[in-house]
């Protein structure tokens, strides 16, 4: 067997079996499977591998996809698809979860602490979330946790809530890595929301079976002044059919993904559309940034890129992007409060046990109002978030509130994170303490569209 055929991804977890890779790829491929044997320990050349691996990886890959699993086509494609009921609606605000919420945010605080928060350093240096973590994910059933159970998820009615919890639960643990996890379930929910019934048919069995493909959500655009209900990139009806240019930017683990869906303007309306990786056209190129690094973060380019017209997820007028976006921004929202609730949890203790003049640090007025304005400012992120969420289970409009809670998180997570950094000191500024990690991921949340939703 070929060197070139042991490089190859071979088709697990979820990455195509048929991916072709340029030089640069095979490079990142063949480093990867080297720095994994033990031989590197014997001959002491440990360190030097690992940092060419580094170096190699930062300086990027660019992949163009060639075939992906084939996804069986089946169901009506005029019929509607199965859809989840809304929660019932008391017209209390109640923040209290329900039994099963709280068992599911019970399991999966469970996992970011003992799975993610140890493997968060290294997948940020690595820009990689490890295959342990994403089983992990797999197990807990987060891909499907946005899907009724009649196509095989476990969501009893819609999963806003629930999932804006799991997401605040995962970003404890890192902001990163909860995005590499989530990013399947987003796709997943998307079609159980808005997916025909043989949308549903053909994608959704992928996604409750042992081997879940990795997808993504892709929204965002490298352009100056971007807004995402006004993507520059295009979709022209040909045929029984639509043409598909532009850029996508900040996919994640675009590289590896199956199947994403695409944010394009069509007739002058923002459309969503289901693109698999095989598709000709489609190239993917690594765009890793100052934070939420863990989530390999990838560039779509798309160039004359021709999709069937059952491609088309939900509805052609907008009202189905705007949603996806309100979603998606309600997941930040709460990956923002999850990963402030880290930094108020880690800087608080540090803060009592720091001595200074001979006495801890938090004696300090300065200190132990600014932990404090960390806690009533998370606090206020959370209360909006949960609002925002409890509307959009329940099915009401809920624009109004998501767009309020997207502002206070986007500038109170980043001055949370800037406060952790400062409270720490010159320990802020250093990869030995997590903060500085937070402090970049939390900046990621103003300007993040799409990725992952709830």
């Amino acid at each position: 067997m070929s060197l070139i055929s042991n490089l190859r991804p071979g088709g697990k977890f979820g990455i195509p079996s048929q991916e072709s890779r340029d030089p640069i790829g095979h490079l990142v491929a063949g480093l990867n499977r080297l720095a994994q044997s033990d031989l590197l320990d014997k001959v002491g050349l440990r360190k030097q591998t690992e940092q060419a691996v580094f170096t190699v990886t930062r300086s990027g890959f660019k992949t163009l996809t060639a075939t992906s699993r084939a996804f069986a086509r089946s169901g009506r494609k005029d019929a509607p698809g199965t859809r989840p009921a809304s929660a019932p609606a008391s017209g209390v605000f109640d923040l209290t979860p329900t039994e099963d919420e709280q068992m599911l945010v019970d399991v999966v605080g469970e996992l970011a602490g003992e799975v993610l928060r140890p493997a968060a350093a290294a997948a940020d240096k690595e820009c990689a979330a490890p295959d342990t973590v994403l089983k992990s994910g797999l197990e807990v059933g987060l891909p499907i946790l946005g899907l009724p159970e009649s196509l095989g998820g476990i969501a009893e009615e819609r999963s806003a809530m629930a999932g804006t919890l799991v997401a605040e639960a995962l970003a404890h643990g890192d902001m990163g890595l909860a995005v590499a996890a989530l990013a399947p379930g987003s796709v997943a929910t998307a079609i159980g929301l808005w997916g025909t019934e043989a949308q549903q048919q053909t994608y959704l069995p992928a996604f409750t079976g042992d081997e879940v493909p990795a997808a993504a959500l892709a929204l965002n655009e490298p352009t100056v002044l971007f807004d995402v209900l006004d993507p520059a990139t295009t979709a022209v009806r040909r045929g029984d059919g639509y043409v598909l240019n532009g850029t996508k930017s900040l996919v994640a683990r675009g590289e590896d993904a199956e199947l994403f869906i695409v944010g394009a303007a069509l007739e002058g309306k923002p459309v969503l559309f289901l693109l698999e990786s095989s598709t000709p056209g489609l190239s993917i190129v690594a765009d890793p940034g100052m934070g939420v690094r863990a989530a390999s973060m990838t560039r779509l380019e798309l160039t004359d890129v021709t999709v069937p017209a059952d491609a088309v997820l939900g509805a052609t007028d907008g009202s189905t992007y705007t949603e996806c976006v309100r979603l998606s921004r309600l997941a930040w929202c709460a990956l923002a409060v999850g990963t402030g609730q880290a930094v108020l949890d880690y800087v608080t203790p540090y803060v009592k046990e720091r001595e200074a003049f001979g006495e801890p640090i938090a004696h300090r007025q300065s200190v132990a109002f600014m932990v404090a304005n960390i806690a009533i400012e998370l606090q206020a992120m959370r209360l909006l978030t949960y609002r925002a969420a409890s509307r959009a289970a329940a099915g009401k409009d809920f624009g109004k509130q998501v767009a309020l809670a997207r502002r206070l998180c986007a500038e109170k997570g980043m001055q949370i994170g800037n406060d952790g950094v400062q409270l720490l000191g010159g320990h802020g500024f250093v990869k030995e303490h997590p903060v500085e990690r937070w402090y970049r991921d939390l900046r990621a949340v103003g300007v993040m569209e799409g990725t992952v939703l709830v």
